[in-house]
């Protein structure tokens, strides 16, 4: 089986110290893994991917360009997907392709907005996966469309993975990008609230200064 070629991009950035803690992250799962151990980053004040590795915090967006950077050294190109959702924060994933699927690096304060298997044929299948989970603190199913792939590597010249200055700006272009609508008028008027068991399941482990008031 050939092995995956390596994207090109910044690599050499990385000093001894920080390529010996990501070594270990040898696939999307064990990046998962590591982002998921992150303490969550509830002030509005992203980080670069070293600044995350180094202060070992992040929230959904540097959470997803260190997740981006990360799988970037697999061989995979760094994209991230914004989420868009209405009374509730956007969220932010790091997209992957194996086997001819999609699948899905993240950060979140919900259990259910994290990692997705490369099982999804199409960014919109894998996206609503995540509908479900996606809720506020009323109870309401708040995700509304998406943008496609977003590529960090046209950003290169920014230093986005080792300098945080310019991560404002790329959130802004990554929010400017084109989203695509996932419900009808019709459909969002007929939506049911969140139970309260799902609910709770869904918000285990969260930070309660990261929330969204809905």
């Amino acid at each position: 089986m050939p092995r995956r070629r390596k994207a090109p991009g910044p690599a050499d950035g990385w000093t001894p110290g920080e390529i010996a803690k990501l070594r270990p992250l040898t696939t999307p799962g064990r990046i998962q893994e590591f982002v998921d151990g992150l303490a969550y980053r509830s002030e509005d004040d992203p980080g670069s991917p070293r600044r995350v590795l180094a202060e070992r915090r992040a929230n959904c967006y540097d959470g997803a360009i260190f997740a981006a950077a990360a799988l970037r050294r697999l061989g995979h190109p760094p994209l991230l997907l914004d989420m868009r959702a209405v009374h509730d924060d956007d969220h932010v994933l790091a997209v992957f392709h194996a086997r001819r699927r999609f699948g899905a690096v993240a950060k979140s304060n919900f259990a259910g907005l994290r990692f997705r298997e490369p099982v999804f044929r199409t960014v919109r299948e894998l996206v609503l996966s995540y509908f479900e989970g996606y809720f506020n603190l009323k109870g309401e199913k708040t995700l509304r469309a998406f943008s496609g792939p977003f590529d960090l590597s046209r950003f290169d010249r920014l230093e986005w993975t080792f300098q945080d200055d310019h991560l404002p700006y790329i959130a802004e272009r990554l929010d400017g990008s084109r989203h695509f609508r996932i419900l009808t008028p019709a459909m969002e008027r007929a939506l049911l609230r969140v139970d309260p068991r799902s609910m709770q399941a869904g918000m285990l482990g969260a930070d309660p200064a990261g929330l969204h008031p809905g």
